[in-house]
């Protein structure tokens, strides 16, 4: 199986890293090939294109990686139109002012898409999941807070909207009905946390309402420390009410942790504990250990037509979550710049290896 990764920096290196440890019975025993689109070549062993039309006619690959900045999605998507094969993107879609029309033209005959919302293969999003599906529950309420320190970060960025798309699709997606998040109050902070400009959006608090459901939240690029948390009310066809907190990449990637409880007369009775666990024997999948599930799916399908362990989040969805992000970006109310660039010039650090502030 051919596999295009177009942009191999650190996204795209993860998705290399990922395709290379994939089960060889996905793909049917067949090996998977590696190719990407870069600026300019690296020394890692992959055949190298330095453009998206000589690759896609050349190597003809079954699956296409979107994973350059996100000021160049559109740029890219552009380029595969009429692409018969499957595409994943990186989080966000595209950019906020880009054309969500031009982006559906362009991908409409891809055979499958997923955007990368890697938490969606947790172990603790998919037992709620199931839990809420399987016990008929209703959700009441939900907050987030999902952050991490991106200040003087070197890569180029969309701001917070490439962070808070995470929690708004975990929030519907384990809810469950066809329902959509309707975004109600929106305010933000603006700051030069990024070389992408002196007044990005680097946070955002929301409130919105989901089939009835209250639900609030905050996210930020700005935050000193990682932190990635949901927590829910849902009401139970006996009219219970069940608690669930989701915690993810605590204290390290990939550690996530799940728990559903009811209050009764004598206490909490806890109905799920559960804290995800990872093989330490194989170092070289620290972090990736999600995105394999994904791109397992991805190649799956490519390969064989085979159904995803998890719906994929598909062009459709895709294309909703934007529409959210793009109003959050626009409509937020405000306050700043920051400036965090408190010298003459802006300092860099050599972290390319800090999960704090990578991902």
């Amino acid at each position: 199986m051919n596999v295009l990764i177009i942009g191999l920096g650190y996204a795209g290196t993860r998705f290399s890293q990922a395709f290379s440890n994939l089960d060889p019975a996905v793909t049917g025993n067949e090996p998977v090939e590696i190719a990407y689109v870069n600026r300019s070549p690296k020394s890692n062993g992959y055949r190298y294109f330095s453009d998206i039309e000589t690759a896609l006619k050349e190597f003809e690959p079954a699956v296409v990686v979107v994973s350059v900045n996100d000021e160049y999605h559109i740029d890219v998507i552009k380029q595969l139109r009429g692409y018969r094969g499957f595409v994943i993107c990186e989080k966000p879609l595209v950019h906020p002012q880009d054309d969500l029309d031009e982006v559906e033209a362009s991908l409409k005959h891809t055979s499958g898409f997923a955007l990368d919302l890697v938490e969606r293969y947790s172990d603790a999003s998919i037992t709620l999941k199931q839990y809420v599906k399987d016990h008929n529950l209703r959700l009441v309420r939900a907050n987030f807070y999902w952050g991490k320190d991106r200040i003087n970060d070197h890569r180029p960025t969309s701001g917070v909207i490439s962070e808070i798309i995470h929690p708004l699709d975990l929030v519907q997606w384990v809810s469950g009905g066809d329902a959509e998040l309707e975004l109600k109050d929106l305010q933000g902070i603006r700051s030069d946390f990024s070389i992408s400009g002196t007044a990005v959006l680097d946070s955002a608090a929301i409130t919105a309402n989901l089939a009835g459901a209250v639900v609030t939240g905050y996210s930020s690029f700005v935050n000193i420390l990682r932190k990635r948390e949901v927590d829910l009310v849902f009401a139970s066809p006996a009219n219970k009410l069940i608690f669930a907190t989701m915690i993810f990449d605590t204290p390290v990637w990939d550690i996530d942790y799940l728990r559903i409880w009811e209050k009764t007369n004598t206490g909490e009775r806890v109905i799920v504990d559960l804290k995800t666990e990872i093989d330490e024997s194989r170092p070289e999948l620290n972090t990736i250990r999600k995105l394999i599930r994904l791109v397992g799916d991805a190649a799956g399908f490519a390969a064989s037509g085979a159904e995803p362990s998890q719906p994929f989040a598909d062009l459709p969805s895709s294309l909703k979550l934007q529409k959210l992000l793009n109003r959050i970006d626009a409509d937020a109310r405000t306050i700043g710049p920051v400036q965090y660039v408190v010298g003459s010039e802006r300092e860099f650090f050599n972290d390319e290896t800090n999960w704090e502030r990578l991902g």
